[in-house]
């Protein structure tokens, strides 16, 4: 049966993939394959081994250090207001350590132990999935680094890409997520969901762009990677650790303020609906997501909340859908939680869009027309990456 529904799953990816692909008779099979078969022998691993399950506790334990080595910080500018154990302030427990990882970050990437990893990870992938060399460098860089930032990595090589090979970018950009906000999602999904998902879906950005984008990078339009990787100009440390300080603390301000208004404007949805019609806005987006959320596996008895949660992520953000999981968890099967925890994990929403063209903007005025024209396009990809990693978790539960 767990088959049936990696077969279903599938094929929903690949059908609308298929529908609104630009190129529909050069789908690039066989890197696909390549890169499908690679997903499962992570995802076998990840989760099915023992050694895995091992080596996922471990990050996910190292990631709750981190977030008792960031209180410490922020009980000194906080003080009394931090809530004793037991109770919860979601921005001071949740979003204020993404300050201190994010200086982490910034310290990793000074001593170039970032850069090396991205690097020779990006050119290990391209060897297996030949997708490209800026292609495969960007989508590790990506699920390390976020964005926006991560698009000034390849600033000089953006205004020189045609159109495919952006909307690829750009797609990665919003399948995956910073590393900055992992300790902030485990403290919200099971850490070995989040660890599963960032692996996963650096891959299912690349599949479904061989769907709806598929192209091929010849000798002329490759990129090195001593082009990618080329020294910059290296500014003083504690100038640097005091960006990524502000960029985190930004990140988690910005996060905090858009939780406001969407939950806020949910909550009055909700009320309207029940009022006028006796049912929540949330349970009609259950009911609209739910034929999706079956096809990739979940249980009849979840489909409904999965469906809501997954349209929640889609209109509002993933952090938004993950507090509303935190709180029905307990209510849905292991394998109803297990795809939906992986589902949440990456920025696939409208208004990441919106970052995402305001990004190649500041870069290049010319290329953000282009991704204006395929944002929807860009959307619907990056969804269908996630619905792919969903999928694939599934089939371990």
């Amino acid at each position: 049966m767990r088959f049936i529904f990696l077969f279903t799953g599938l094929a929903l990816v690949f059908g609308i993939g298929w529908l609104v692909s630009s190129d529909r008779k050069n789908i690039k099979f066989k890197k696909m394959g390549i890169m499908f078969a690679l997903q499962l022998v992570i995802s076998f691993l990840c989760l099915n081994t023992t050694g895995g399950i091992q080596v996922l506790s471990s990050i996910s334990s190292f990631f709750s250090w981190l977030m008792e080595q960031a209180a410490g910080g922020i009980n000194f500018v906080f003080g009394g207001l931090v809530i004793q154990k037991g109770a919860s302030v979601f921005f001071l427990n949740v979003l204020m350590p993404i300050v201190f990882i994010s200086a982490l970050v910034g310290i990793l990437n000074y001593i170039k132990v970032l850069p090396f990893i991205i690097k020779w990870t990006g050119w290990a992938l391209n060897k297996v999935a030949r997708m490209g060399e800026l292609e495969s460098y960007f989508a590790i860089s990506t699920a390390i680094l976020g964005q926006p930032e991560v698009f000034l990595t390849v600033k000089d090589e953006i205004p020189k890409l045609n159109a495919k090979r952006l909307y690829t970018i750009c797609a990665s950009a919003m399948s995956a997520v910073s590393a900055a906000v992992l300790a902030a999602y485990m403290e919200l999904v099971p850490g070995k969901f989040v660890v599963t998902a960032v692996f996963l879906n650096i891959l299912s950005a690349l599949i479904v762009s061989c769907i709806v984008n598929p192209y091929d990078v010849g000798p002329e339009d490759e990129i090195t990677r001593d082009e990618l990787t080329g020294e910059a100009a290296k500014e003083p440390f504690f100038q640097v650790l005091g960006n990524y300080i502000l960029q985190g603390f930004k990140l988690a301000v910005t996060v905090a303020a858009m939780l406001i208004g969407f939950v806020a404007l949910v909550t009055f949805l909700n009320s309207t609906f029940t009022a006028v019609l006796h049912i929540s806005f949330t349970q009609i987006l259950g009911y609209i997501f739910s034929p999706i959320a079956f096809l990739m596996g979940v249980p009849v008895s979840d489909i409904t909340e999965v469906g809501s949660l997954m349209a929640t992520k889609l209109l509002t953000n993933e952090f938004v859908a993950m507090g509303d999981l935190h709180q029905l968890a307990s209510q849905l099967t292991p394998k109803g939680n297990a795809i939906i925890s992986s589902y949440l994990v990456s920025f696939a929403n409208f208004s990441v869009v919106g970052i995402i063209t305001g990004s190649i903007k500041s870069i290049s005025e010319k290329q953000s027309v282009s991704v204006a024209k395929f944002s929807m396009k860009l959307l619907l990809g990056a969804t269908l990456a996630s619905i792919l990693t969903g999928t694939i978790v599934g089939l371990y539960f």
